[in-house]
């Protein structure tokens, strides 16, 4: 009994050796700002690289962060371009050694059709904190969402027949930033078409125009019924950032 009491005196030192270690993730959208609260922030998920145990998870919240100090301010070596309000996830992890970790980004968390996962993987030391900018993982693309026809919506051919086939759809930036003509996002560099498909074959490529800010729109004449499948995709060359989304709707006499 003495030798068993011995023994774990021994292991007590090291059981509670381990050591908070803070460490701030953020995730930024592609020549825009961080992913936060007001488009459901972005989805942490550290791990042990060894074993892939989670050590911490969990959503950034916080604001977009500075436009000024983000996109137009000249940045040199060392300038943090985040404040106390950008949006973060501020992961508390206890450690007893030097720990190599896989950090995931899963973003934006609540829109699945634009949603991309980006890791990257490094060594984290117990007590030292990440903090400031913290850890920046870059998420590219558009958030494209088809508004019009709905998905699956039956329209009869009569209704549409004699005038063009109306579609419409939201763009945002992945961090939620309005695209606008003119903006600091500018429509004008930007392409957005559509793929019409009619059963299964492409038919014609449909051009979208903004009409107000993210919102675009375009048309097409559809003579003939059958089920239709539109491909909408957003491309900005300067950036390569581009952005899908598909929706099926059905023509019917």
């Amino acid at each position: 009994m003495k030798t068993l009491t011995l023994f774990f005196a021994l292991l007590l030192p090291f059981a509670a050796s381990a050591i908070e270690t803070k460490v701030m993730v953020r995730a930024k959208a592609r020549d825009a700002k961080f992913i936060g609260s007001s488009l459901g922030g972005a989805y942490i998920i550290i791990r042990n690289k060894a074993n892939q145990r989670i050590l911490a998870e969990g959503k950034t919240t916080g604001t977009p962060g500075n436009t000024q100090l983000i996109m137009k301010k000249p940045v040199a070596r060392g300038t943090a371009i985040s404040d106390d309000q950008t949006a973060g996830f501020l992961a508390t992890i206890d450690i007893d050694e030097p720990t190599f970790v896989n950090i995931e980004v899963i973003a934006p968390f609540n829109q699945k059709q634009a949603q991309t996962i980006v890791s990257t993987e490094r060594w984290l030391l117990p007590g030292k904190n990440v903090l400031g900018d913290g850890i920046i993982l870059e998420i590219p693309g558009f958030i494209v969402d088809i508004l019009r026809p709905r998905t699956h919506q039956f329209i009869s051919l009569k209704t549409v027949k004699d005038k063009p086939f109306q579609f419409q759809a939201n763009i945002v930036m992945m961090c939620g930033c309005v695209i606008d003509k003119g903006g600091l996002w500018n429509s004008d560099e930007m392409e957005v078409k559509g793929v019409l498909k009619k059963d299964g074959k492409v038919i014609r490529e449909v051009n979208f125009t903004l009409v107000s800010p993210n919102l675009f729109e375009g048309d097409c004449p559809i003579t003939q019924t059958g089920n239709y499948e539109l491909v909408l995709y957003a491309w900005h060359e300067k950036t390569g950032n581009a952005g899908v989304d598909k929706m099926n709707f059905v023509l019917y006499e």
